[in-house]
């Protein structure tokens, strides 16, 4: 492989860690002809570093770069040492699990794990939700200090359903409620049909750095007399998380 290839398939990899993309929309992004791109892709995604959403569809970074990326610091890398316990929590609860970080005051979600079953959820890998408009972002904004909250209330707040909370006094009353309960639940508020539960990842020191979610279709998830134990479950499984994390 020569030089400039490697440079392109660099640039084609760089573009998808922002988000996934389509052959047209990526070839646009890095500035290189489709027919290039199209190629690169092909083979990236033969090494399994690159994988399409869905047929003829967007792609985005696959897992064997994930791989590549935990395995250059053992026990210490996010997605690495989360990716069992999302495989374990989806196998257990038979409904898909996620990982997500903050940025730029949204929730990017960066891997998922999903089961067999009769209806699926689609993957969000790689994509993005308003940071209070899901669990996963009220559980990591619950141990966030007053002034880290008021930055984020200092703009208006995005909705993305008819259930989105975009009142600032009610997304503080519910963090509040989860900073007395350890996890957050929402029905719909960040996709129509979605009810999602989340817990914090924390670091060695306290501070959340991650959220660790399930979710699943509304008609089903959750069963309401097992809200609080599936709360406990992710509660307990992000302890171990952290622990793991800060050895």
């Amino acid at each position: 492989m020569s030089v400039q290839s490697i440079e392109r398939a660099f640039a084609v990899l760089r573009a998808l860690a922002t988000g996934p993309f389509g052959v047209t929309e990526l070839a646009e992004q890095i500035d290189l002809p489709k027919s290039t791109v199209a190629r690169l892709l092909a083979a990236l995604e033969a090494e399994g570093v690159v994988t399409q959403v869905e047929q003829g569809g967007e792609y985005r970074l696959g897992q064997g770069l994930l791989d590549i990326a935990g395995a250059t610091e053992p026990g210490r890398n996010l997605i690495a040492t989360v990716r069992p316990w999302l495989l374990s929590l989806s196998e257990e609860l038979g409904e898909a699990a996620g990982l997500s970080i903050v940025r730029d005051r949204h929730v990017y979600y960066l891997d998922h794990a999903v089961p067999e079953t009769d209806v699926m959820v689609r993957d969000w890998t790689s994509e993005t939700l308003p940071l209070q408009s899901v669990p996963s972002g009220m559980a990591i904004m619950a141990g966030w200090p007053e002034a880290d909250l008021d930055e984020v209330f200092h703009l208006p707040l995005e909705a993305t359903t008819a259930y989105t909370l975009v009142d600032p006094k009610e997304v503080r009353d519910r963090i509040s409620a989860i900073r007395s309960l350890g996890y957050a639940w929402g029905y719909e508020e960040g996709v129509d049909g979605i009810n999602s539960v989340a817990v914090a990842i924390s670091d060695g020191d306290g501070l959340p750095i991650a959220g660790l979610h399930v979710h699943g279709p509304a008609y089903r998830f959750p069963d309401p007399d097992r809200t609080h134990d599936i709360g406990l479950q992710l509660v307990e499984a992000a302890a171990g998380i952290t622990e793991q994390l800060s050895d």
